[in-house]
């Protein structure tokens, strides 16, 4: 299963965007992009890098690679609406993402984890694909081999830790330990400082 392992703080310092919860205060303290001779390269963007530095910080926000969006992209265009939204409905419908906005784990990067080592079921069997896309009625529920391990023993803490915002498409229940799709992800559940239109326009050019 292919995924960049970059740090999360140095790709957040280059995206001028937190990632990740930790890299919150870190960029406090540093600013600008990494690099021995960064500070030289700044100056105004031009619309194409606006566009590409745009396409990158959504990309890493939900732990995409690069032929993974485009693929995604390409679908979100083919489909009807606008063609940005979809791309956002279809990022919050990522498995890993439904984990982390049911406060499952505390980043979305926690979320793959959990997701890649097995330690969901999808409607009764077991999954470990983070890109697979959830749909109103499906229900998420801890495997039971899973429920006694340490790390879902303080799940009500982990819960309370979480930095995901609360959402009207999903109903979590901590000490079942389960996660009900209810409905599907609007704009406004998706990352508020996000500018889709230029992503699609990078696209399309």
């Amino acid at each position: 299963m292919a995924r960049d392992v970059s740090p999360i703080v140095k790709q957040s310092r280059r995206e001028g965007y937190a990632l990740h919860p930790k890299a919150h205060k870190i960029m406090a303290r540093k600013t600008g992009i990494p690099g021995q001779h960064a500070h030289g390269r700044q100056g105004k963007p031009s619309l194409y890098l606006t566009q590409l530095r745009e396409k990158q910080k959504v990309r890493r926000t939900y732990g995409l690679l690069e032929k993974q969006f485009a693929k995604l992209m390409n679908e979100a265009t083919r489909q009807d609406g606008l063609a940005g939204e979809n791309l956002l409905r279809m990022l919050e419908q990522r498995l890993d993402n439904t984990v982390y906005r049911a406060g499952f784990a505390t980043s979305r990067r926690a979320a793959r984890q959990l997701v890649g080592h097995g330690h969901f079921m999808l409607n009764g069997r077991r999954v470990d694909i983070p890109s697979i896309r959830v749909k109103p009625g499906d229900e998420l529920t801890v495997r039971p081999k899973s429920v006694k391990s340490g790390y879902f023993s303080m799940l009500a803490d982990v819960s309370a830790n979480a930095n995901a915002s609360v959402v009207s498409w999903l109903k979590s229940d901590v000490k079942k330990m389960t996660i009900s799709v209810t409905g599907a992800p609007t704009r406004d559940e998706a990352e508020a400082d996000i500018n889709e239109q230029l992503i699609v326009e990078y696209y399309s050019r």
